[in-house]
This record gives C-alpha cells, structure tokens and sequence, in this order.
C-alpha cells in the first residue's frame, strides 16, 4: 500500500497526464539537474477571452513546471503558494515554450521558477514554493 502523504502520478493530471482525454498532455524534458522545458499549443478549448487562454490555464502551465523541475531534483511535491506575473496574454494556437527550475531547498521546502513564452517574448512567470512529500523514486508510477 502507498502512503497517502507521497502524490502519486497515474497519468490522469489535468496537465500532463496522457490518460486525461480533456487535458493539457503536456510533456517535459530536463534541461539541467534541477530545471525542465516543454513546448505545447494551447487549442481554443482552453480560451478565456477571444483568442487568448484562461488565465487559469496560464497559472497551471507554470505550476506544472515547478512540479516537474521539482521532480528532476528528485523530489515529489505539491504547491504550498505561488506568485505571477502577468506581462502579456497567453494567445491560443500559438507555440509556447514553458520552463521551469529549482532555485533553492530549504529542509521540506522548494523554491521554484517558472515562465510561459512565445518566441522570445516572455508572457509570464511565477515563483512558488512546494512541500516536498517524497522522493520521485519512492513510488513506481507515470513519473517515473
């Protein structure tokens, strides 16, 4: 039986899981120890104004960077806060490059980074901080 206190990833996460038939399926790739990059095209689906994405779905496409930047350090974890910066709206069917890093650990917390661009252009970004519940290699799952 798996702890209840560690997340465990079964492929149904609105945002990258590939089970999910109405989410974002978002895949990231490491760039570094401790940071990731994905590209994705958000479809009208995901509109909020004309043309433009919710901006919830903004917020998740960063929160979702940290929780994998946080697994590349090797960690499980969930959002205990998080701040953004909105700097230009997120248009829909545009490509989007969405990074994320671990910028520091602090006992059972991560401070993260993330950012939403189009081109060279930055849209925005957020820092958050996660508790961390785990080690990614305490549970075999779609993480791992």
């Amino acid at each position: 039986m798996v702890d209840a206190q560690v997340p465990v990833d079964d492929g149904r996460c609105f945002a990258c899981g590939p089970e999910n038939p109405i989410g974002l399926h978002l895949r990231f790739d490491r760039t570094g120890d401790q940071s990731v990059v994905a590209r994705t095209t958000l479809a009208q689906l995901f509109q909020g104004w004309r043309d433009i994405a919710h901006g919830g779905i903004a917020i998740a496409l960063l929160d979702e960077a940290m929780a994998h930047a946080a697994a590349a350090a090797g960690y499980r974890g969930v959002t205990a806060s998080m701040s953004t910066r909105f700097r230009a709206p997120v248009p829909l069917e545009t490509e989007l490059t969405v990074s994320g890093e671990v910028l520091w650990r602090r006992r059972t917390v991560l401070g993260l980074r993330a950012e939403v661009r189009t081109g060279e252009a930055l849209l925005l970004s957020g820092e958050g901080h996660f508790v961390i519940k785990g080690r990614l290699s305490d549970v075999a799952d779609h993480r791992t």
